[in-house]
């Protein structure tokens, strides 16, 4: 793996495409993420290349052609925060696809490398279904977009989480960065940051246990987080909701992850079937 550039990523203005960000961008081997912020009209438009894509229709709504087929208009809730499952679209490696926004939009675009081996299909809003996961203030609600449970991918791993205020996420610290299948499995990682109300501010901390990476970020409405390694857990401070769209991918699509051994307590303490 190249040297890491910074792992907090700000969006690059309000309008268009306001991330852009590749595997060789990132210094890294698999995950790329780029995000559409579209008014009624506008186009967003890409050539998957090697890459699979999901699109996420994170709000608003879009037409949407792609791998030859025209999807129609997809989209449905018109705030994040609204939380009814999501409109999303697989699109396989060797295909291009155009969206064009019918309302404020925005569309996240999910990447990584595509074998071809799946075809393509909108994955959502039917038969995902918001889930809790935790308990006290580790709680928070899950809409499995594309996990391993789902065949529909040959690479993407994609959730979306939300942590109510006062809440941790993505907690207790936990990392996926061995290719050492089953105890764990090495899965590159970006987050989508959303705030309710938008003024907000979350938190998120990306450390190794040797302390050879450990930054604690500051994140704001629409911003994105790079985890090349290590554990990377996330507060929402009192009096905002935080929302975050979860990209993962590597050599194999399985999650498989271990814990901080300082932390690992909690969670067996909450585990004690497991």
């Amino acid at each position: 793996m190249k040297a890491m550039a910074g792992l907090l990523r700000k969006p690059d203005g309000v309008r268009g495409r306001v991330h852009a960000v590749s595997a060789a961008d990132a210094g890294w081997g698999y995950v790329g993420f780029n995000l559409y912020r579209l008014e009624p009209g506008d186009v967003a438009e890409e050539a998957t290349g090697g890459n699979e894509a999901i699109l996420v229709l994170v709000e608003g709504r879009a037409r949407i052609t792609g791998a030859g087929q025209d999807w129609g208009e997809m989209g449905g809730r018109m705030n994040v925060f609204e939380k009814t499952p999501p409109h999303c679209l697989y699109l396989p490696d060797g295909c291009d696809w155009r969206a064009v926004a019918t309302t404020p939009c925005t569309l996240a675009v999910c990447l990584a490398p595509g074998k071809g081996s799946h075809p393509a299909r909108r994955l959502g809003p039917e038969g995902i279904e918001l889930t809790p996961r935790g308990t006290g203030a580790n709680t928070r609600h899950v809409h499995n977009i594309a996990m391993e449970a789902r065949d529909v991918a040959d690479s993407l791993l994609v959730t979306e989480v939300f942590t109510p205020q006062g809440n941790w996420s993505s907690y207790p610290s936990h990392r996926h960065d061995e290719d050492d299948f089953p105890r764990m499995t090495y899965l590159e990682e970006t987050y989508y940051h959303r705030l309710n109300p938008p003024q907000g501010f979350g938190v998120q901390r990306v450390y190794t246990e040797d302390g050879s990476l450990d930054e604690t970020m500051a994140v704001k409405d629409h911003d994105l987080v790079l985890v090349p390694k290590g554990h990377h857990p996330c507060g929402a401070p009192y009096g905002y909701e935080m929302y975050y769209l979860n990209v993962m991918a590597g050599p194999l699509r399985k999650w498989r992850f271990g814990n901080d051994p300082d932390h690992d307590w909690i969670w067996r303490r909450d585990n004690p079937r497991v």
